[in-house]
């Protein structure tokens, strides 16, 4: 047993109002930059609907995430090791800008500047990639509150098996809302995928990270993560993806989108778990099976042998009691009322969902019948619009039993409280069929409803033994340049750049002169003065690039001469130690 520490989230649905609070906070914290205009780390789709990108979970499409092979062993959709590498310089499977969606922004000055006159000024939207005018005609949240539905909808690929059950017709479905943000799995597709090594686990908290001076810009992260968190830096070229707001984390603090959320949905602790059980976690063979396998995953804080093993790998002890105190782990484990976000895509996901249990209340009052009747409730659990199917679909890789009872669970708990509130009576037959104590039923009730804010965010701080290293910082924010998050100027390239930089552990930082070089012949302003010093296998490296690109001018193949030969025998899950921002490894 090989005791690690995730840190994870769960999101109540039923609390979510729609408001894109945390999607505006999440932007103007982490996206708000030129080359990222598209990019959003945190989105709230409505469901039903084809989210964003366009039919993500549509992995015949884009191969995402993990498979099995014909001896039941895990393998990526998009393939493996070998035809990743012969692929490095194709890759077919990238989500174009349509399928996100062209930024928009106006002219304002045209608004502010026009002259007095017997007509209002009128503004065109314009490209913030291009800036051409142009015609809105989708959004990351184009779909909010079920808007277009009935054009739009049906593509929703959850929809696919149960075309002929689902009624699309207004007055006869519901919506609930799904924000998402990345799922920090513990078999990260996106991680394996990169031949680079630029995608990595933190050893410390399980947050996935982009190391912007090892990525390469070969987008394999992108397809294969089967969520589609995973951005380019159209400016950079770069890697960019949800960073669980780490800077927050290791203060102590709660991820931005969960501390700006109106509705308090979201849940953010720390859970133990078996790195050594993960593998066997992921290659199950039968899909409805991955949840219950991750939940084997998770370890018992309050276990002795948990708590000494977790000791033992270097897991404090305040981190251990953070663990202990785990909203995370109450709803994931205790209660198992929260759920993963298609498990069949076995990424092992670590940011789950309680399933929406208000649509099937209203659906009961809808039909006359009394909500506080668990009979009634189960009936139209059973019988919705939407059938049930559709939940499992997302939450359950299909099986509608467990989505089921964690809905009669909820409405138990509801039915259960409010007869203890109205004249103290104890529902026995309720706790029954939850299978809960009474003590349990109200601390999930609090839990759920009236947690306070140290009770929901339980997230221990960055120890003071590190303090030093993680002050030891460029001067500035990292967000100011063109790299984003954390980027900093070293970056080796060439054979013996790659050599060195995946093997050995140097190599030659040739940003400051070759790139600058290139960037001044391109734009008819050369310098050659920095190119004297260069040494000369990477002069010979530069020579062979503009070779490649007179014989074809379009090519990627410079990049042959530095192709990540490392990939083929790495691990695939990739675990690295905290390093402070803008330190060089």
């Amino acid at each position: 047993m090989r005791v690690m520490a995730q840190v994870a989230m769960v999101m109540n649905l039923d609390k979510c109002i729609g408001c894109h609070t945390c999607s505006v906070t999440c932007k103007q914290t982490w996206t708000n930059r030129d080359g990222v205009e598209y990019v959003w780390f945190n989105n709230v789709e409505t469901k039903p609907g084809v989210g964003y990108p366009k039919r993500y979970e549509d992995q015949e499409r884009w191969h995402g995430g993990w498979e099995l092979d014909r001896r039941g062993r895990l393998k990526l959709r998009a393939g493996g090791r070998v035809k990743r590498l012969l692929s490095l310089f194709a890759n077919p499977d990238l989500p174009d800008l349509d399928d996100y969606y062209e930024p928009v922004t106006y002219d304002y000055d045209t608004l502010i500047n026009a002259p007095a006159g017997p007509h209002v000024p009128v503004i065109r939207p314009k490209s913030a990639i291009t800036g051409q005018d142009m015609a809105i005609t989708w959004g990351a949240n184009w779909e909010d509150d079920l808007g277009g539905a009935s054009e739009h909808a049906p593509a929703d690929p959850n929809l696919a098996a149960m075309v002929q059950k689902v009624k699309l017709e207004f007055d006869k479905t519901f919506m609930f809302h799904l924000p998402r943000i990345c799922e920090h799995c513990l078999n990260p597709a996106c991680v394996a995928a990169c031949p680079s090594g630029a995608m990595y686990k933190r050893e410390e908290d399980g947050i996935v990270l982009v190391d912007q001076d090892r990525c390469r810009g070969w987008r394999m992260c992108v397809s294969s993560c089967p969520y589609k968190k995973v951005y380019v830096n159209h400016k950079t070229g770069k890697a960019e993806k949800c960073t669980f707001c780490f800077p927050r984390i290791e203060a102590g603090q709660p991820t931005v989108c969960a501390e700006t959320c109106v509705g308090r949905l979201r849940y953010i602790g720390l859970v133990l778990y078996d790195a050594d059980a993960v593998l066997g976690a992921a290659r199950v063979a039968d899909p409805r099976d991955l949840l219950e396998a991750q939940r084997q995953v998770f370890l018992d804080p309050d276990d002795p042998e948990v708590a000494a093993a977790a000791r033992t790998g270097g897991i404090s002890e305040d981190w251990i009691e953070a663990a202990r105190r785990s909203p995370i782990y109450r709803l994931a484990m205790r209660y198992r009322v929260a759920l993963p976000l298609h498990p069949e895509y076995r990424t092992l996901p670590m940011v789950w969902y309680i399933p929406p249990l208000s649509p099937v209340l209203d659906a009961v009052t809808g039909m006359g019948a009394d909500a506080d009747d668990p009979d009634n409730v189960f009936h139209a659990i059973t019988d919705l619009r939407i059938p049930l199917e559709y939940l499992a679909s997302l939450f359950s890789a299909g099986d509608t039993e467990v989505v089921a009872g964690v809905l009669m669970k909820l409405s138990a708990m509801r039915s259960y409280m409010r007869a203890r509130t109205l004249d103290g009576s104890v529902a026995s037959d309720l706790l029954e069929s939850a299978g809960m104590t009474a003590e349990d039923m109200e601390e999930m009730y609090r839990l759920l409803a009236i947690a306070k804010y140290d009770e929901r965010y339980v997230v221990p701080a960055a120890h003071r033994e590190d303090a030093a290293a993680l002050s030891a910082q460029v001067d500035g924010c990292s967000l100011d340049g063109d790299g984003g998050p954390g980027m900093s100027e070293f970056h080796p390239a060439g054979v013996t750049g790659t050599v060195g930089k995946n093997l050995l552990g140097g190599g030659y930082d040739y940003r400051a002169t070759i790139a600058v070089w290139f960037r001044g012949v391109l734009t008819f302003r050369p310098e050659p003065g920095l190119m004297a010093d260069v040494p000369l296998i990477f002069q010979l490296h530069a020579l062979s690039a503009w070779v490649l690109a007179a014989i074809w001018p379009f090519t990627r193949l410079v990049h042959v001469w530095s192709a990540p030969i490392a990939y083929l025998w790495r691990p695939y899950v990739v675990y690295r130690r905290r390093t402070p921002l803008g330190v060089r490894r």
